[in-house]
């Protein structure tokens, strides 16, 4: 992977799991933090494209959060990725980038579309209502990267990855999404010695989870493609690509895993009167199998490696 790249979003879970694979291949890379760059000024990003002039560029910066998070904050979601995605696409472009992979989310599917879910299951129905802005902005960074293309003779390509989880991630009591609030829920019950901890919802949902690293080693893989392989497997207006492990598991199986990994023993409870969001969501994976890559990280293995992650960052975690 030749010239400068520069990873959007580097200080998120995603980035950073990048960057320390990009820095393994000793590649030449560009990174701006929040307070030095705000992705969502124009003319700031402009400014940092014409300076920098990277050859390459990977979008991993997004407004994220859990239902929530999504719930509360509709506006900020929406309105934050959408700037993001226009500003560092079209700068991009405008710049002279021509190779550009955008991160984006499995929440751009329909709540009630065919599981598991492949990639023409786009624009088919109507999204999940409780992320439905948020997934809207992601569909347009998907729109915006196959409009450039055709227009344009660019190399702008999209992943859509499963529910994320690993060292980094967000464990904030509130904002963040069901795995990573399981991990800090069921640490404090332990620590506290709570009889019962309540998850949200009926527990009858079931989630699909991707560990990071391979996140980061599938978008790598993606970048990597020819431009005649990748288009084998896309369609111009179709272009994007599922990321997952293509295994599931309910919320209340999950919450079991995740109380067995922390050591907490007393009762796990369901609270029905929470929103369960979408009944399912399992990626079709089959696109990427076939490009010749899938997932190495079973789901408790990368659980037992994140809680670690989370008790030696605990301190930071909670600030």
């Amino acid at each position: 992977m030749e010239g400068k790249i520069y990873v959007a979003g580097h200080h998120g879970m995603v980035g950073s799991a990048i960057l320390r694979w990009l820095e393994a291949r000793n590649a030449e890379i560009v990174t701006r933090t929040h307070a030095e760059l705000d992705l969502t000024n124009q003319a700031a990003v402009q400014d940092f494209f014409d300076q920098e002039r990277p050859d390459l560029v990977i979008l991993a910066a997004a407004k994220v959060g859990g239902i929530l998070a999504n719930t509360t904050y509709p506006a900020q979601f929406i309105h934050e990725n959408l700037m993001i995605q226009a500003n560092v696409i079209h700068e991009a472009y405008r710049s002279g980038v021509t190779r550009l992979l955008q991160l984006g989310s499995s929440c751009i599917y329909p709540k009630y579309a065919t599981q598991p879910m492949s990639e023409d299951a786009l624009l088919t129905g109507t999204l999940e209502p409780t992320n439905e802005p948020y997934a809207i902005a992601k569909i347009a960074g998907i729109k915006l990267c196959e409009s450039y293309n055709r227009q344009y003779g660019v190399d702008y390509r999209s992943v859509m990855p499963t529910n994320l989880y690993g060292p980094g991630d967000n464990f904030h009591p509130d904002n963040s999404h069901v795995l990573p609030a399981l991990i800090r829920r069921f640490h404090e019950a332990r620590q506290s010695g709570r009889e019962n901890v309540t998850i949200w919802g009926t527990g009858t949902p079931r989630r699909e989870f991707l560990h990071v690293d391979d996140m980061a080693e599938a978008c790598l893989f993606v970048l990597d493609l020819d431009a005649e392989t990748y288009a084998r497997e896309t369609d111009p207006m179709l272009s994007h690509i599922n990321v997952g492990t293509g295994i599931d598991i309910s919320i209340l199986e999950l919450a079991q895993m995740v109380a067995d990994i922390t050591g907490f023993e007393g009762a796990i409870e369901t609270d029905p009167t929470k929103p369960d969001g979408t009944p399912r969501k399992l990626l079709d994976v089959s696109r990427l199998q076939r490009l010749g890559w899938q997932a190495s990280i079973g789901l408790e293995e990368g659980i037992r490696q994140t809680y670690q992650w989370f008790c030696q960052h605990e301190a930071q975690v909670r600030r």
